[in-house]
């Protein structure tokens, strides 16, 4: 399947993606319904192995997929960005991780929880987890998890990896009780002693070194990607969508809204110009960062070339740079949308609280990201400051 074909079938679903927004807000996880028309679709499939049915598609058209179901519905397409990347994460791991997985079923989904806070503990062939993760988005249509934890070492050297578990070695505690991206369904994973072989398992390391096993077997260029670079884009072109969403609907509002006090059209008022003016320079330069470093990342892993830690540590600051932009953009608008933005029917109140949900994720830090590229900038020499690239 090429861009313009895959483009078109997300654009065909996002008229019932809007519709559904409520209900998936109220139902806490998205739709069922939703869910059935994106796997029957093949939008799960987009970076996923061509050896397991995937499309092995450009980034940027996964980004620009993720971005337009968020102007509808901005949990559904936060679903879609995790559950299709940890299609493309699955592809990193071991040969017999990927048949684990998708050998009787391609259309089989992955959830995820990465920060360790369970317990890693070394078994014959592999390892034991006992604990609670929270935060998988995802969970409840998923038959996988991938679970983040470090692995005891004599050397002192942290060893972290993603530890990948069938639905039948853990269960879903339900505490998603959110005021953003209520339906993304981020619910706990809880694993009692559950056994992962050692195949099944991502090291961070090999993230890092682009030494993963599955490169073997998956040779295309979206292969030879850092795996947090391409995490953090995916979660962060959600905040765009989000972003052109408030920005439609606010548009299409204020042109028809009259003053309560003076019977003033608002489209006449300077400051609700300026205000949209704004919001549209903000949201086409994010597109702009967004394209201008996946455009030069690309090329050079098609051109099989590494890319360079200094652009890894640039993609950091850009992804969230690109969702505090956004963050901005949404504040702006629901400040000038006036008392009707408050009312729950209203889609201003939910991009509001979407969009600063987003912003808490850690990855989004633009403090944290500014001072890891800040610090490669000037110390070209120094290596690394840190695994997260």
């Amino acid at each position: 399947m090429d861009r313009s074909t895959y483009l078109g079938k997300v654009r065909e679903l996002l008229p019932a993606v809007r519709e559904r927004a409520m209900e998936c807000e109220h139902q806490r996880r998205i739709p069922e319904a939703t869910f059935e028309e994106f796997k029957e679709a093949g939008l799960f499939r987009c970076v996923q192995p061509a050896r397991y049915g995937g499309y092995e598609l450009d980034p940027l058209t996964f980004f620009q997929a993720v971005s337009e179901v968020a102007e509808a519905c901005p949990s559904t397409a936060w679903v879609l960005a995790v559950l299709a990347v940890h299609n493309w994460e699955i592809g990193l791991m071991s040969d017999q991780a990927q048949a684990d997985v998708w050998g009787e079923d391609p259309d089989i989904q992955t959830s995820s929880a990465y920060a360790p806070t369970g317990t890693v503990e070394l078994a014959d062939g592999g390892f034991r987890l006992s604990g609670r993760w929270p935060f998988s988005s995802g969970c409840d249509p998923s038959d996988w998890a991938l679970l983040g934890g470090v692995v005891p070492t004599d050397d002192g050297v942290p060893d972290v990896r993603a530890f990948l578990l069938p639905r039948s070695e853990y269960v879903i505690e339900d505490d998603w009780y959110v005021c953003g991206l209520a339906g993304t369904g981020s619910k706990v994973i809880v694993v009692e002693d559950g056994f992962v072989p050692d195949h099944r398992t991502h090291s961070f390391a090999d993230a890092f070194n682009l030494t993963n096993p599955g490169q073997q077997v998956n040779t295309g260029p979206s292969f030879k990607l850092p795996f947090f670079m391409v995490f953090a884009f995916a979660i962060a072109a959600p905040a765009i969508g989000a972003a052109q969403g408030a920005l439609d609907y606010h548009r299409s509002y204020i042109r028809n809204k009259i003053t309560a006090l003076g019977n003033d059209k608002v489209a006449d008022d300077p400051f609700a110009q300026q205000r949209v003016a704004m919001a549209v320079t903000e949201i086409d330069a994010a597109r702009a960062d967004l394209n201008s470093f996946w455009e030069t990342a690309w090329a050079y892993v098609e051109g099989d070339e590494t890319i360079p830690m200094a652009l890894r540590a640039k993609g950091r600051w850009v992804a969230a740079n690109i969702v505090q932009r956004c963050t901005r953009v949404v504040d702006s608008l629901y400040a000038g949308s006036g008392g009707r933005a408050i009312f729950l029917d209203n889609p201003m109140q939910r991009y509001f609280r979407d969009i600063h949900a987003m912003r808490n994720h850690a990855i989004h830090n633009p403090d944290a990201a500014a001072l890891t590229y800040g610090f490669v900038e000037l110390n070209p020499d120094a290596g690394s400051p840190g695994f997260l690239l």
